[in-house]
């Protein structure tokens, strides 16, 4: 009798892992790697500076192997440059995180939840190669929070999760103003592009 009681303990001990591990019918959670960065490129007239991002709090949600929610935290600080040589990197960095730019003293991080995922069929015209899904999400910065949608390639493979996209964004509507007039001497574009290169495993 002792020996059964063992027994059921330890069965129910394994369904309420299992339960834990998945919170409804048919859902994964995924958590992505170290690998996945946003990168980033802003324009000007006479040339470009680009970088990335990386990413540190994260959830993907996956039901029955498709992928339908998630977010994801990219913190300012881990911002860099891709471009510049050397003596001129930290210049520019140090400015980025300047309230001209994200005012990383004030809004440390930026952060991007995914409220949407449905197929995509093509149709716009710079969307990544391969796009398969269309993603819709809120994308936070400087303490206001805008809906962005784009075109995205993304394949579940097992355990195995992979998305890549990319999208511009105004970033006027988010109050970064800086240099965003024409006729006002510098000038930066208004649109920056991002590139998500996502990647990660089942938790």
């Amino acid at each position: 009798m002792k020996k059964t009681k063992i027994v059921c303990l330890w069965v129910a001990m394994i369904l309420m892992a299992a339960c834990k591990k998945s919170d409804k019918p048919g859902e994964k959670q995924y958590k992505l790697n170290s690998r996945s960065v946003v990168e980033w490129k802003g324009t000007m007239d006479n040339g470009f500076n680009n970088g990335s991002f990386d990413i540190s709090e994260n959830h993907i949600t996956v039901k029955h192997g498709k992928l339908t929610g998630g977010s994801f935290v990219f913190p300012i600080v881990s911002i860099k440059n891709f471009n510049l040589p050397d003596s001129l990197k930290e210049q520019l960095l140090h400015h980025l995180k300047s309230a001209d730019f994200f005012n990383m003293a004030l809004y440390p991080e930026a952060s991007f939840s995914i409220t949407k995922v449905q197929s995509y069929s093509g149709g716009i015209s710079d969307a990544i190669a391969g796009a398969n899904y269309l993603i819709e999400g809120n994308f936070t910065m400087l303490g206001k929070t805008n809906v962005i949608s784009f075109p995205a390639y993304i394949s579940i493979t097992g355990n195995k999760l992979l998305v890549e996209a990319k999208c511009r964004v105004d970033r006027t509507k988010w109050g970064m103003n800086y240099a965003s007039d024409p006729d006002g001497g510098l000038y930066i574009h208004k649109e920056v592009q991002l590139y998500f290169k996502l990647s990660g495993e089942r938790k």
